[in-house]
């Protein structure tokens, strides 16, 4: 409970977000800003948006100028809307948003703000930055990402102009990062990077991604009407739920895909054979049902792959709706995460805390040394496997098959860790804290 001088400080002191998008869009980065935005609101915290008129799974609509939500006062900037499927029509979404936010918040902020600004679209602190420390105003860099680094691990502007470029454009960036009052990371290995660039320490502070405990909680798989539905009442579900996008490899997926399938199908036809790479004595049982849920720029093109090869165990459904967001998530007995290792200290997979609040344990593909892969070994709350290595992965999820317990277990774990660590409100109170540091 906030006593009347807290309460009085909050009130004086006003936050104001910057990012693409806002609720009600379910992308990634509007959902950890929303949450963060609403509840800082409800604790009684003055909070300003400036967002896009857009909607990131519907370019076609076009939302309220204007709108208070929730406590939290809404200033939506025009944005032209070309799409994520030409490059030049990004290149003038972000810049059409990159003018008109910065216009916004020079008209908006004032001395003594405190501006937060994500990393959607990128460079965003180089533009907004100036404009801040003109108005007085505190800056705070919310980095989901690190770019350009994140585009020339992808092979973007490895050569020539585009090269020369990202290097004038990462000198930039790291001066806004130098200059701003905090920087927020995601994990350890992003804030060793970013302390790399010459970021003094103090200036960086790790506050993970989060879920929402009350809106995602585990769902027995006994009663999940959604998985009833589906009909996978009686199979060990494998489950990727989200984007999967040029972050993350897939290949690994379908092999292990075609693995499991050729022993299941081997021990249909000899019922006593042993699994490979199995105790002995254990078999393949019960069927294994490899289940993706969302979108993104590789998705279709795992589906498109999943048919060509003939693989059966496969089932793509796309996002669900936030109210059955519970029962989604526990549809899977175990879900996998991935990240290219290349990528690791730039970007850290969110997923896993939806995945944690829902009580269930996860395979990590990539570096055995990444964000995800030491949480996971840290609270043993699932398994890590090697980029590229499709015989561990189905090997691993054989053996997962056969051990509900070890699985149930996990997935305990998984939920109690969340609670103490990953949970909504321990975000808000990292995030009131930063606030209340950068008044002093």
């Amino acid at each position: 409970m906030l006593n009347s001088t807290d309460g009085a400080e909050k009130l004086s002191l006003r936050v104001i977000f910057v990012n693409r998008f806002f609720y009600p869009d379910h992308s990634a980065t509007s959902q950890m800003l929303s949450g963060i935005a609403l509840a800082l609101a409800r604790r009684g915290q003055a909070v300003s948006v400036i967002t896009s008129r857009l909607r990131y799974d519907n370019p076609d609509a076009r939302l309220p100028t204007r709108e208070t939500v929730e406590g939290v006062q809404v200033h939506r900037v025009f944005t032209s809307g070309f799409g994520r499927s030409w490059l030049l029509g990004r290149a003038v979404d972000y810049l059409t948003f990159y003018l008109s936010a910065a216009w916004a918040l020079l008209r908006l902020s004032r001395r003594g703000d405190v501006v937060h600004v994500k990393t959607d679209p990128p460079m965003l602190s180089v533009v907004l930055w100036p404009i801040a420390a003109l108005r007085g105003a505190r800056v705070v860099n919310w980095l989901q990402d690190i770019f350009p680094e994140v585009a020339l691990a992808l092979g973007v502007g490895t050569r020539g102009i585009g090269r020369i470029g990202f290097r004038v454009l990462g000198w930039l960036r790291n001066l806004s990062l130098r200059r701003a009052a905090i920087n927020v990371v995601l994990g350890e290995r992003m804030a060793d990077h970013v302390g790399g660039l010459g970021v003094a320490r103090g200036r960086i502070r790790i506050v993970p991604n989060w879920a929402d405990g009350a809106l995602i909680e585990p769902v027995p798989r006994e009663t999940n009407p959604l998985r009833a539905s589906w009909g996978l009442e009686h199979d060990f579900v494998v489950g990727y739920s989200g984007n999967l996008g040029r972050a993350h490899d897939f290949q690994t997926f379908l092999d292990a895909i075609q693995r499991t399938e050729r022993l299941q199908a081997l021990q249909k036809a000899v019922p006593q054979v042993e699994a490979i790479g199995s105790s002995p004595g254990k078999l393949v049982s019960p069927r294994i049902r490899w289940l993706f849920i969302g979108g993104g720029a590789l998705f279709e093109e795992l589906r498109r792959a999943a048919e060509s090869q003939g693989v059966t165990s496969v089932m793509v459904r796309p996002y669900q709706p936030q109210e059955v967001l519970a029962q989604s998530l526990s549809v899977p007995d175990v879900h996998l995460v991935t990240l290219r290792p290349e990528l690791e200290g730039l970007v850290v997979p969110s997923k896993i805390y939806g995945i944690a609040a829902a009580g269930r344990p996860a395979i990590f593909i990539g570096d055995a040394d990444g964000e995800i892969a030491r949480l996971l070994a840290r609270d043993n709350i699932g398994k890590v496997v090697e980029q590229g290595n499709g015989a561990a992965l189905a090997e691993t999820v054989l053996e997962l098959s056969q051990n509900p317990t070890e699985v149930a277990e996990q997935g305990r774990r998984a939920r109690t860790l969340f609670e103490v660590e990953f949970d909504l409100p321990r975000a808000v109170d990292a995030w009131e804290r930063i606030i209340k540091d950068c008044k002093l």
